[in-house]
């Protein structure tokens, strides 16, 4: 999900470079649903002590995600912009294609590890997940529906209104099932199933150049890309221009130090991700490491940390990009648990 008139936030990185295997997993058992807690992760945002996920929710919202019922002409589902088989972005085009071939204003931002985002959108626009689905819904380069539609299509549908009885006990759909169900489903892709992972819990090694890159990234992208995570969810300006054609947090804030400041990505599958930014103007890995290392543009509110950019040699760049590699988690793209019912 993107932009939408009152949200969103943009940076990133990436490139595709060895292709591995997507890793096939066996959809859990219904009656073992649970939320997991990767090890080393912080505490969730989203309630989740008061609000589990369980298993008859977890579906419905699995079903919706995929439908595209919540459509204005039953052609665009969350899964268009959000495929599982791109780590939950879209299909690596840099602006989302909605309802009758309307071009999004934004590139749609990966959807994993949610429970942990205090707010959604490039700009910060939505802060909180059970919110988060109105802004695509009704957005009109998006799905370009509106909620009352959306929940008359839905209690239209014996199929669509026996479903959501069977959950909620009630006789018509209302827009707050619909969102926690879809929340639901959502909190349930957790991305933690990288080689980073497993060498953090002491399961595997780095090579000698992943190493060098992990040190690398330490010095010079870890402020911004906080560990585990790999954002720290704050607001910044990376001087991709003099002066903002999007204005970013602004138009949520309307606080002139905000214009032109947007969401730190994560870089957990950056290379699986791509195009990068909040307007995927970069296809490559290669061009985003450029533009640190020489691209960076004085604009007003440009982050104090990329006054000077970030010098990178051709080694560092090479050492980078291995080190990236590690944050594939194909894992996540082969979980048949989060595939399509």
């Amino acid at each position: 999900m993107k932009y939408f008139n009152y949200l969103v936030a943009g940076f990133l990185l990436l490139t595709a470079c060895k292709k591995d295997p997507i890793e096939v997993i066996d959809a859990t058992p219904e009656e073992v649903i649970a939320f997991r807690y990767p090890p080393g992760f912080p505490a969730t945002v989203y309630p989740l002590g008061e609000k589990p996920v369980n298993a008859a929710n977890f579906k419905l919202g699995r079903a919706l995600f995929y439908s595209t019922i919540l459509s204005s002409d039953n052609t665009v589902s969350c899964a268009t912009c959000h495929a599982q088989t791109h780590s939950f972005a879209d299909h690596n085009i840099a602006l989302s294609i909605g309802v009758g071939g309307a071009v999004g204003a934004r590139n749609a931002p990966p959807i994993f590890n949610m429970a942990w985002q205090p707010h959604f959108m490039w700009d910060g626009g939505v802060n909180h997940l059970e919110l988060f689905s109105i802004a695509p819904i009704t957005n009109p380069v998006e799905m370009n529906e509106t909620m009352a539609g959306v929940i008359q299509k839905l209690n239209a549908s014996d199929y669509w209104r026996n479903w959501f009885k069977s959950v909620y006990g009630t006789n018509e759909v209302t827009d707050q099932q619909l969102f926690v169900s879809l929340t639901q489903y959502m909190l349930m892709i957790i991305s933690d199933g990288t080689q980073y992972d497993k060498v953090m819990k002491g399961e595997a090694s780095f090579t000698a150049e992943q190493q060098a890159g992990y040190e690398l990234f330490l010095q010079k992208c870890a402020s911004c890309h906080t560990e585990p995570l790999f954002t720290d969810f704050s607001f910044r300006n990376n001087g991709l221009d003099v002066i903002s054609v999007d204005d970013g947090r602004f138009l949520i804030t309307q606080n002139e130090s905000d214009r032109g400041r947007f969401k730190v990505p994560t870089l957990r599958n950056v290379l699986l991700t791509y195009p990068y930014m909040h307007d995927g103007r970069f296809f490559t890995i290669d061009q985003v490491l450029e533009h640190y290392n020489s691209g960076v543009k004085a604009h007003a509110n440009l982050d104090p940390l990329l006054q000077n950019g970030i010098p990178l040699s051709a080694d560092d760049k090479k050492h980078l990009k291995r080190f990236l590699e590690t944050l594939n988690d194909y894992k996540l793209m082969g979980d048949k648990l989060l595939s399509e019912p």
